[in-house]
């Protein structure tokens, strides 16, 4: 029987490790704070994932 590889764990780069975001002022026009979509509000993504998420002027993306 072949042991579980355990994946190493880093620290989400969109939310750096709070589980969540705020909104700029300027786009909601109130203070607003939202759960983080890239680490699904658990502060950490697998390293192997970490390679699919691309940073651009439009904030952070997840290959599908």
């Amino acid at each position: 029987m072949e042991k579980d590889k355990k994946t190493k764990r880093v620290i989400c780069p969109s939310c750096k490790g709070n589980g969540f975001i705020k909104i700029p002022y300027r786009l909601a026009k109130e203070e607003v704070v939202a759960q983080c979509n890239v680490c699904s509000s658990q502060g950490e993504v697998d390293e192997e994932k970490l390679d699919s998420v691309i940073i651009d002027a439009d904030g952070f993306h997840r290959l599908q």
